[in-house]
């Protein structure tokens, strides 16, 4: 990114007045320098990421049509590294297959580094992996342990009798003498025989 003579000029006044003890607020004029100068700041950030994306697809089509687009994708390749481009595996592993050119066998070497400072920076910002949390052993909530055993044959104990309390009670037996069951006869007794009418001569009389 270049500035202008007016622009480092803005840049060096807006430094000089933030770096000072004074707490004097800046004119008018200076207040609309600084805002144009940001406006420029952020209208060159814009361009650099269009002109990097533009520099990046370049050097993806390149890469796809080597061998025949050797010299091109090296060329692009060494812009890209300028720039701050880290090289992605497919880079890697075409110029592990174009070693043979010198000017392809120092690129490697030189990817290589950025690749291993790139993922040594990854792996030092990623966060801890959480650590698994294990039982104590001869805690409460361990099987097997002195207090786990001891409060499982509780339980056990305590479930066990809730079940005997539970259970109903079984008749006890009566002492009385059990009666004599009862024959056909004396259920059911012979029926009597009907009397005889009396004779034709005693109703006469």
């Amino acid at each position: 990114m270049a500035f202008s003579a007016d622009e480092l000029h803005v840049l060096r006044r807006s430094l000089a007045h933030a770096l000072q003890s004074s707490t004097a607020p800046l004119t008018a004029a200076e207040v609309q320098d600084c805002l144009r100068l940001a406006q420029s700041v952020d209208e060159a950030v814009q361009e650099a990421g269009r002109l990097r994306a533009f520099l990046l697809a370049d050097l993806a089509r390149y890469r796809a049509a080597l061998p025949g687009s050797l010299t091109g994708y090296l060329e692009l390749l060494q812009d890209a590294l300028a720039a701050g481009y880290e090289p992605v595996p497919d880079d890697l592993a075409a110029l592990r297959a174009l070693r043979a050119n010198p000017v392809a066998a120092a690129l490697l070497e030189r990817s290589q580094v950025i690749a291993e400072r790139s993922v040594r920076r990854r792996l030092s910002t990623a966060p801890a992996p959480r650590t698994r949390l294990l039982a104590i052993a001869g805690g409460a909530g361990t099987a097997g342990g002195p207090a786990g055993s001891g409060s499982a044959q509780g339980a056990v104990s305590g479930s066990g009798s809730g079940k005997e309390k539970e259970r109903p009670r079984e008749p006890e037996p009566d002492d009385r003498p059990a009666r004599p069951i009862p024959t056909p006869g004396e259920v059911f007794p012979p029926r009597r025989k009907p009397a005889p009418p009396p004779a034709a001569g005693r109703a006469a009389g």
